[in-house]
């Protein structure tokens, strides 16, 4: 069977589950929609504080998310048909950019994850420097795909590594959507993208994911409200990412204060991190002790 022959049969294959894609894209709409309208209904409630107003844009829908069998075959197709053809993702900051903007300057509470890619530099030792690009590039836009699911936001891309953040009427529920995305990312990974790249002989991909929650500010460089870099940020981003520089490959580290709002459920599956004073020189602001790390091994 030649190539355009497994293209087909794929296509066949598959056709049930992009509609399913595309109910997700659809819902991802509407919630892009909310946000935008998000501004007007801040500023008829004057009073009204930040967090609340995202409260009430964010409470009104949330997206639908597929079973772990559809989306690891949804990502499979994907991966395949990248490397076959070069497909591309659509854009997938675009959301997070328009919900920035009507919130510069503002102090907002948030899960802040960082993903990054291992192995990277090996790939591109054994690969043409096209097909890096084109698996580096499907590994960022499935990793975003991911936070999307858990209505999550995308803030962007940087080298082989995404930063998402997530929001929620109850921080609670934010902070488990946050590491089920983290939980589902790793899932991805070893059943969705390495299987394809195996069958190339190309190496596997790993993992290391960074989580911490707090405050964080909006920012714009400039003075233009449609086109100046909008950006968050705050202690949260520094600490997340030096959370997920300490990850071990398919690796889960959330700082404490992601660990004590998720689900006692989740809780258990955590367990704290040990690290001398030289690996690990940050402090909890309200103790004064070094601050606790907890790990999940994917």
């Amino acid at each position: 069977m030649n190539d355009d022959e497994i293209t087909d049969e794929i296509d066949k294959k598959y056709e049930k589950l992009l509609d399913a894609a595309r109910g997700i894209d659809t819902t991802s709409d509407e919630l892009n929609e909310e946000s935008a309208d998000g501004d007007n209904l801040g500023k008829s409630q004057d009073e009204t504080s930040a967090s609340n107003v995202i409260d009430m844009m964010l409470g009104k829908q949330a997206e639908k998310t597929i079973d772990s069998e559809t989306m690891i075959q949804e990502t499979q197709k994907r991966i395949w048909k990248s490397l076959k053809h070069g497909i591309e993702y659509d854009a997938t900051v675009d959301r997070s950019d328009a919900f920035l903007r009507q919130h510069v300057n503002e102090k907002i509470h948030m899960v802040v994850l960082f993903v990054d890619l291992v192995g990277s530099t090996n790939i591109s030792l054994t690969l043409p420097e096209e097909k890096v690009a084109i698996i580096i590039s499907s590994f960022a836009q499935e990793m975003a795909l991911a936070i999307k699911q858990h209505n999550g936001f995308v803030l962007k891309f940087v080298g082989d590594a995404v930063i998402g953040y997530f929001m929620h009427t109850s921080i609670l529920i934010a902070a488990d959507n946050a590491v089920s995305c983290a939980q589902r990312m790793i899932q991805i990974m070893d059943q969705g993208v390495n299987p394809i790249l195996n069958n190339y002989d190309y190496p596997d991909l790993l993992l290391h994911i960074g989580l911490d929650y707090g405050d964080n500010m909006i920012v714009r460089y400039g003075s233009d409200k449609e086109k100046s870099h909008v950006d968050i940020l705050g202690p949260t981003m520094n600490i997340a990412a030096k959370i997920q520089s300490m990850a071990k490959p398919q690796q889960i580290l959330i700082g404490h204060d992601v660990y004590e709002k998720i689900h006692p459920s989740l809780q258990q599956k955590f367990k704290k991190e040990s690290w001398s004073k030289s690996e690990w020189k940050y402090n909890d602001k309200r103790t004064g002790n070094p601050y606790n790390v907890y790990s999940l091994d994917g």
